[in-house]
């Protein structure tokens, strides 16, 4: 492995660990349920209703993890699966007011732990920052 690649490694790691995204049962922000699940909450929370195929795809996961996640949603109220219109074997999957009300708590910790992060960047320095996460994200993204 080159030096620069052990660097990033090194870098990626830290990012890692600082955030807290090897801990699978407590999200970034610090809420204690697992990213998987906080991940699936916003984006039904963005879109409403999604069909879990679709979840599937956007939380690149394999269908039977995404059905497990949806299941512990159900399971704690957040969330509750219909038939999709039009597709007898198509699930639907919305949230319920409490799993509204679970997203935008979320959301809110999530605003306030990037908010702090960004606060503690030099001003000039952000957009680079954005930039090379960007970066970063478009070269590990599989096509």
């Amino acid at each position: 492995m080159s030096s620069d690649a052990a660097d990033l490694q090194e870098a990626v790691a830290r990012f890692v660990r600082a955030f807290g995204l090897h801990q699978p049962d407590r999200t970034p922000c610090g809420t204690s349920i697992p990213t998987s699940e906080a991940h699936a909450l916003g984006e039904l929370a963005r879109d409403g209703e999604l069909r879990q195929v679709e979840l599937v795809h956007r939380l690149r996961l394999e269908k039977s993890t995404t059905s497990r996640i949806v299941a512990q949603l159900v399971q704690r109220g957040w969330a509750e699966r219909a038939s999709a219109p039009g597709d007898g074997r198509g699930v639907l999957v919305r949230l319920t007011p409490q799993g509204h009300q679970a997203a935008r708590r979320l959301a809110a910790a999530r605003r306030a732990r990037f908010g702090t992060a960004l606060e503690r960047i030099p001003a000039d320095e952000r957009d680079a920052v954005l930039r090379a996460l960007t970066l970063l994200t478009e070269a590990v993204d599989e096509p």
